[in-house]
């Protein structure tokens, strides 16, 4: 018995019309339909008119599930894997299936679609040549700064995904670790309430500070090369220890912001000047 196909089908992301026709076909022809969650993509079958056994496919059952849907594929059966929202396996559960299933010589088919990572970049005013998609940020605050340090110095453009009750303290972690550059935040792609937010970290700091923050959120960070012309941070901190009615903690915030560079060193820098000033 031939082996069946495992097709990897995008869903919307938001908004329900940007269902292919084709995606539509597939998971209507597909003998199983593995989903993320089972009762959020019933929803989305049901609207159109799909009635195909659905099952679980989820972070905490991919290894056991994934060798049901591998003999299911064994055995001649078309198998059709969706997420909750977008390209499947793109920080989502999936890539394990689709590397086991290439393996066992099943064909794999992808059904292209929406994704949150190019709807974002392409209307978000940043260069969109070449980019690096980082996926989501560590919860905690150590591991994420760490990871911003990581790709600090990155030449393109740097792509999370966060939460949106974590953005702010994310936000303010860039601006540390980062520096005041341009980013851009993309929040409820698609949908009724879809959102561009573009400037400074500071800026779009300013821009949440007295709302709540609402729906999925890309975070799309500027290169390097995108920062504006290099001013000497030593000549602004020399400037503005000289003025009596500047606080420390805001000259450190004022200087970071207009150079770009991070808080922390400038905040070293700082504390070196002031003590030769002594």
């Amino acid at each position: 018995m031939a082996n069946g196909t495992l097709y990897i089908v995008a869903t919307p992301i938001g908004n329900l019309e940007d269902m292919t026709f084709r995606a539509v076909r597939i998971l209507k022809e597909a003998d199983v339909i593995a989903a993320e969650d089972t009762r959020h993509s019933r929803r989305l079958l049901t609207h159109f008119g799909i009635n195909g056994h659905l099952t679980s496919y989820f972070d905490h059952n991919k290894s056991l599930k994934g060798e049901y849907l591998l003999e299911r594929l064994r055995e001649g059966a078309s198998v059709a894997l969706i997420s909750d929202a977008g390209t499947p396996c793109i920080s989502d559960p999936g890539y394990q299936l689709v590397r086991d299933a290439v393996a066992a010589g099943i064909v794999v088919v992808p059904i292209p679609g929406a994704s949150a990572t190019v709807t974002a970049l392409s209307a978000s005013g940043l260069p969109t040549d070449s980019f690096t998609f980082a996926g989501f940020l560590p919860n905690r605050q150590g591991k994420r700064r760490e990871r911003l340090t990581q790709l600090r110095d990155e030449g393109r453009v740097v792509i999370y995904y966060e939460a949106p009750h974590r953005l702010p303290a994310t936000l303010a972690d860039l601006l540390e670790v980062c520096g005041d550059r341009q980013i851009v935040v993309a929040r409820e792609l698609t949908k009724l309430f879809e959102e561009f937010v573009r400037g400074s970290v500071t800026e779009v700091l300013a821009s949440f500070a007295h709302r709540e923050v609402k729906g999925e959120v890309v975070l799309l960070v500027a290169p390097t090369a995108e920062m504006p012309a290099a001013v000497d941070p030593d000549d602004l901190l020399q400037r503005y220890l000289a003025d009596p009615d500047l606080s420390f903690r805001d000259m450190v915030s004022r200087v970071a912001g207009e150079t770009g560079a991070p808080r922390s060193e400038i905040y070293a820098r700082a504390l070196e000047l002031r003590d030769a000033l002594r």
